[in-house]
């Protein structure tokens, strides 16, 4: 691998996520210029969006402990709520250029490899106390099969 040539690749990479940046959308209301244009209905409007928006972000976080894609859910609601809001807009864009400089930073191949080890060890290291336990106490099933 040339040194140059990845250095060339997080160049292009940098460049990909300043486009993105600028081809996004401007802050602001992306309700429908009827209900716009009526400040009781915009006002009703967001009401509504953010109990919606609200009610997705609380399923999320219940979904955290229990069984779910809970930040799934979560960053859902943070969509929602940015049809409306400036601050989720905000929060939703910096969320969105972390998680793609943090995708750009594990195609790394220096931080792949070192990635890749330290999944190889903590394996390793797992098996190995999964063989000491087993060489310990062996396998018994809770469960009785063979008396009947």
């Amino acid at each position: 691998m040339n040194t140059g040539s990845d250095e060339s690749k997080a160049a292009a990479a940098v460049d990909d996520v300043a486009e993105q940046v600028k081809a996004e959308k401007p802050f602001g209301s992306r309700a429908p210029e009827f209900i716009k244009a009526r400040r009781t209905l915009h006002l009703s409007w967001q009401v509504g969006v953010f109990i919606v928006g609200l009610a997705v972000v609380v399923a999320g976080i219940i979904m955290l402990p229990l069984p779910g894609p809970g930040w799934v859910v979560i960053f859902g609601g943070m969509a929602i709520w940015a049809t409306e809001f400036v601050w989720a807009q905000l929060v939703l864009r910096w969320t969105k250029r972390k998680v793609t400089e943090a995708a750009q930073r594990a195609l790394d191949p220096r931080v792949r490899r070192r990635n890749i080890i330290l999944t190889v060890i903590g394996l390793v290291i797992v098996a190995a106390l999964v063989g000491i336990y087993l060489w310990k106490f062996g396998i018994e099933m809770p469960w009785k099969i063979n008396d009947q």
